[in-house]
């Protein structure tokens, strides 16, 4: 194997991982919007916003990595360091986004990649037509449902240290 074909495969696997990343964003935003146009989930979404609860990490981890399991060989299709990438590219977004959906219950300040928790706003503003992103809102900016309310986070973000990043519901379905 030479360097090329190395150099090859590391692109192969970078870009599907970044490609996988960017669709199962458009992905989540799609799907719920879809949930609210009651077409998706209508009851199970009704219940999440009437409850204002997430279900802890794993749950919604689960929520967002089952559904894609028949998408993960995608990837696979060019060649094995795309199919490495894609999948790694899925399971990483579903960790990302199931930490982002609980977080924005638990403790919307950790949201530190994001100016404003957009899902946390979306429910605390009653947002029935706008700001459907969870883990990024660039998708509503795209599509013109992005709606820029004012919020201040509970400290400043330089006040948390590494470990309360940690402290969020992973297991159990909790409550506002």
């Amino acid at each position: 194997m030479n360097l090329t074909h190395v150099s090859q495969n590391l692109m192969a696997l970078i870009i599907a991982l970044l490609l996988a990343l960017l669709i199962c964003s458009l992905m989540e935003y799609v799907i719920h919007r879809l949930m609210h146009a009651r077409i998706v989930l209508a009851q199970k979404h009704l219940e999440h916003h009437k409850e204002g609860t997430g279900q802890g990490w794993w749950g919604e981890f689960l929520d967002y990595f089952l559904p894609s399991i028949p998408f993960l060989w995608f990837g696979f299709l060019h060649s094995t360091a795309a199919g490495t990438g894609w999948f790694l590219g899925v399971f990483t977004f579903a960790c990302i986004a199931a930490y982002a959906h609980q977080a924005q219950h638990d403790n919307p300040d950790l949201i530190f990649w994001l100016k404003k928790p957009v899902h946390h706003l979306h429910h605390q503003g009653k947002m029935w037509h706008h700001n459907f992103g969870i883990t990024v809102s660039l998708w509503d900016k795209v599509f013109g449902t992005y709606k820029d309310i004012d919020w201040q986070p509970k400290k400043n973000r330089t006040q948390y240290h590494l470990s309360d990043y940690l402290k969020i519901n992973w297991v159990n379905k909790t409550t506002d």
